[in-house]
């Protein structure tokens, strides 16, 4: 017989099949349910644990940030330059979002969203620390010369931001035919490019 698992133990089970069945079925249509036959509990074994679906789901998030969160700082501790730290950044990012191909989904579900006020919380934090990372990183580029000097940090955060989502959105609408991490390196560069070239002089009479 099997060894009981503790409460911490099954919690973490019930969140990882919630991020399995919410890739699976999709977030608005998975149940409480079907997470219980998939981790052999009954629905009230689930409750017992979260009270209600909407704490489930907060915890889905808080996972989610944990480990974005990990990710990041592990790009830190390298102290790298700015260039190559944005880039890590973004690719820890995508390598997130390809190894949990649920999050784009949880992230634009209407449903979740507007009915979980802490979840949009917890993903809205999640964001804004993420662009505090890349315009440190492009403010302390600028400065050194790395990027053109008119660069808006906070702007030129928010579009490598809208490149990783509007990415992962394509991806996931495309059934997964090409590689996340291979085509958000190939876009990024294009990205970087821009901001590095010099600003346009207009000719003067």
């Amino acid at each position: 017989m099997a060894p009981r698992k503790s409460a911490d133990d099954r919690k973490t089970e019930i969140v990882a099949t919630m991020l399995r069945l919410a890739d699976e079925l999709g977030p608005d249509r998975l149940t409480t349910t079907e997470v219980a036959k998939a981790v052999g509990l009954t629905q009230p074994g689930i409750f017992r644990h979260f009270p209600t679906k909407q704490d489930l789901w907060l915890a889905v998030a808080v996972h989610v940030a944990e480990r974005m969160t990990d990710a990041w700082s592990a790009v830190l501790d390298e102290n790298l330059d700015p260039l190559p730290r944005i880039q890590a950044l973004i690719r820890v990012q995508l390598h997130q979002i390809a190894e949990n191909p649920a999050i784009p989904a949880i992230l634009h579900s209407r449903e979740l969203q507007s009915g979980n006020a802490a979840l949009r919380a917890q993903f809205l934090d999640l964001m804004t620390r993420f662009q505090a990372l890349l315009s440190e990183a492009l403010t302390e580029g600028a400065a050194r010369g790395v990027f053109r000097a008119d660069l808006a940090p906070k702007d030129a955060a928010i579009l490598l931001i809208s490149l990783v989502q509007g990415l992962a959105i394509r991806w996931s609408l495309g059934r997964r035919a090409f590689s996340l991490e291979a085509e958000g390196a190939r876009l990024m560069a294009c990205q970087i490019d821009l901001m590095k070239m010099a600003p346009e002089t207009k000719e003067t009479a």
